[in-house]
């Protein structure tokens, strides 16, 4: 008999992580309504083309792509971002601003790792409309009150491209945009790689001592006065910017945000403010990122509009909770019910629809098991309650009711069996 296996780098979601999934995106959806973000999702499948001509052609290497049956060259995508923008640029009927939120899987063709595979979840918001601050604000407060609610102290690490792009420009003596871009490039590889890995790498393409320069300043984080006693800042308008987006996070309370110029996100799309959290107790990646990006919005022929938003990677967050034992999961309290004779398998079919219709989550045996098996399967299952249909009490129209908590038992009309269950589960 042939294998059957999984292409590589997938995994299938036991119901253990599928409910662990589940319980951040309630969280998110939760956070989603409370800002106002309306709920969607963008195609799973883009042209090849639009993924390349946004995030360059060696996009490809790192994404799944592939001719479809009419030859069309597509991909999966590999973030929300591109597919809402996409969205974004086709509705020109959308009165702004426009905030979006999504919750979806993704894939791309990395190497996969310990507890990183080709296929995972994202979730997402964006504000389309505004090039003000207030929305960079508005999705740094979202990522800050979403943690807040998981029970994650987070710190949040945030960066302007165009105050280093500044920085570059004037300090280093550098216009070439490409120039510039690969400095980004190379400065959000040195926490992987190591600065000395980096400038070897980069050394034929951009004069070392500039890229030296870069990476120096890219180590400074801190509050605004503390990296402004680090750094020469003065005459750059564009940090002036970046002290003014921490005053309005300050004036909303977002508790653990800093500046780390050190943060430039890898997308060649961000064009200002740019932001990661981490989990500091733990030392493990990001587990959000995001940011302005205008030039996406501005190659899909929206230059009217700004955007900016931030995407969490679902199974990094899960990872999270469950290193701080704060994943709490609260499962539906569960009733069993029981026949104690095959005869009286009849009336316990009825009662588990009756009491489904009421809103209570029911399970019962269908492999005609004896009572005593029915029972520790109920047990098994991490049933709360247990109803048993026996003989000599559905004669009367009762039926009895064990707590599997402590095992105490009762005995109730059928008629007030939904009300006593629903009063019992609600405790």
């Amino acid at each position: 008999m042939t294998r059957l296996e999984l292409p590589r780098g997938m995994r299938d979601l036991d119901p253990e992580e599928y409910a662990n999934i589940n319980y951040v995106r309630d969280r998110f959806f939760e956070i989603a309504r409370l800002f106002n973000f309306q709920l969607t999702e963008p195609s799973p499948l883009e042209m090849l083309a639009t993924l390349e001509a946004k995030s360059g052609a060696a996009i490809s290497n790192e994404i799944y792509a592939f001719k479809d049956k009419g030859g069309r060259d597509v991909a999966l995508r590999f973030d929300l971002t591109i597919g809402l923008t996409r969205y974004i640029e086709s509705r020109r009927d959308l009165k702004m601003p426009v905030k979006l939120a999504s919750f979806a899987g993704v894939w791309r063709y990395d190497e996969p790792q310990a507890e990183r595979y080709r296929y995972f979840h994202q979730w997402d918001i964006e504000v389309y409309g505004p090039f003000s601050q207030e929305s960079d604000a508005e999705v740094i407060e979202f990522v800050y009150t979403f943690f807040r609610t998981l029970g994650l102290k987070v710190v949040i690490e945030i960066n302007d491209r165009q105050f280093l792009e500044q920085y570059i420009r004037k300090k280093l003596g550098i216009s070439s945009e490409e120039t510039m871009l690969e400095m980004f490039r190379a400065v959000d590889k040195v926490p992987k790689k190591g600065a000395q890995a980096v400038l070897a790498e980069y050394k034929g393409k951009i004069e070392p001592a500039k890229m030296q320069a870069l990476i120096e300043l890219s180590k400074l984080k801190g509050n605004v006065d503390e990296v402004a006693s680090k750094s020469d800042v003065m005459g750059l308008d564009s940090w002036q910017q970046l002290v003014s987006l921490m005053d309005l996070l300050n004036a909303k309370k977002v508790e653990g945000a800093r500046i780390n110029l050190g943060i430039v996100r890898g997308l060649d799309y961000y064009s200002g403010v740019v932001f990661e959290a981490f989990d500091q107790a733990t030392g493990s990646g990001a587990l959000i990122g995001g940011g302005r990006y205008n030039r996406l919005t501005e190659a899909f022929g929206r230059k009217d509009i700004g955007a900016t938003g931030v995407a969490g990677g679902v199974e990094r967050i899960v990872m999270a909770l469950k290193r701080h034992g704060i994943l709490k999961q609260s499962p539906r309290p569960l009733v069993y019910i029981a026949n104690a004779t095959e005869d009286l398998r009849a009336k316990a079919l009825e009662l588990v629809s009756s009491l489904r219709t009421s809103g209570i989550a029911v399970d019962y045996d269908m492999l005609g098991r004896t009572l005593r098996k029915q029972l520790e399967y109920a047990s098994n299952k991490g049933a709360a309650f247990v109803v048993i249909v026996a003989p000599n009490e559905i004669a009367t129209g009762q039926v009895i009711l064990r707590s599997m908590k402590d095992g105490t038992e009762g005995k109730y009309y059928v008629d007030s069996l939904k009300e006593a269950l629903s009063e019992m589960l609600r405790v």
